[in-house]
């Protein structure tokens, strides 16, 4: 399989890529700098530089329909001390431009990463906090709306420790932590296996095995 992650240069995104040309896909990195493209290289992918922010679903329909893509990950975002501004046009409009393309290129499968209690944001706050998660909250909507094989991943805080593999999944796992390196193996599981298409859920570290986890959704 073919898979285009956008946001390829992020933390979840390249361990994503090792696991996934460890098992045999081929990974196309998404990436809006091209000096990032050595490090998609070095995780295993082809780096594919495209900024979201500055082109169109046609263009990028184009780009995944050249690379014969079969299935596309959205794992980007505007970063630690990106602006209000920048969180709706990266992780808001960056997940509904791929959702679109991937529908022009006859993508199905669209793999979400997105974050837990997105729909808990104050609508009236300019917090940058609350937009963040109003821009995943209105982001994972359109997913869910669209015609497309989605799966929303939400997960907990995000830590930097080793991968553990064993994870709580679930509508509302209530609060947590998880290793971005398990984000990583949960993505990359969804596809070897046919567990949580359209279903969004929450992700937390735990004691259940993520491939048990996903097939137990």
């Amino acid at each position: 399989m073919r898979i285009a992650i956008a946001g390829g240069h992020g933390k979840i995104a390249l361990q994503t890529t090792k696991l996934l040309s460890a098992s045999g896909h081929e990974v196309v990195g998404i990436v809006r700098n091209p000096d990032h493209a050595g490090d998609v290289e070095a995780a295993g992918g082809e780096a594919l530089v495209f900024d979201l922010e500055a082109s169109d679903s046609e263009a990028l329909a184009h780009e995944l329909s050249q690379r014969e893509i079969d299935a596309v990950v959205f794992a980007a975002g505007a970063g630690p001390g990106s602006s209000a501004d920048r969180k709706l046009t990266v992780d808001r409009d960056g997940a509904i431009l791929l959702a679109d393309a991937a529908w022009r290129a006859d993508v199905k499968r669209y793999v979400l990463v997105s974050a837990m209690s997105a729909d808990d944001y104050d609508p009236t706050s300019d917090d940058v906090f609350q937009v963040y998660l109003r821009a995943k909250s209105e982001a994972d909507a359109a997913v869910r709306a669209s015609e497309l094989d989605w799966t929303i991943v939400r997960p907990g805080g995000l830590t930097d420790e080793p991968a553990t593999g064993l994870v709580t999944l679930a509508a509302s796992t209530g609060r947590g932590t998880i290793p971005r390196a398990d984000v990583a193996w949960i993505v990359a599981t969804l596809f070897t296996t046919d567990a949580a298409v359209r279903a969004q859920f929450e992700a937390i570290s735990g004691s259940t095995p993520i491939a048990e986890a996903l097939r137990d959704l």
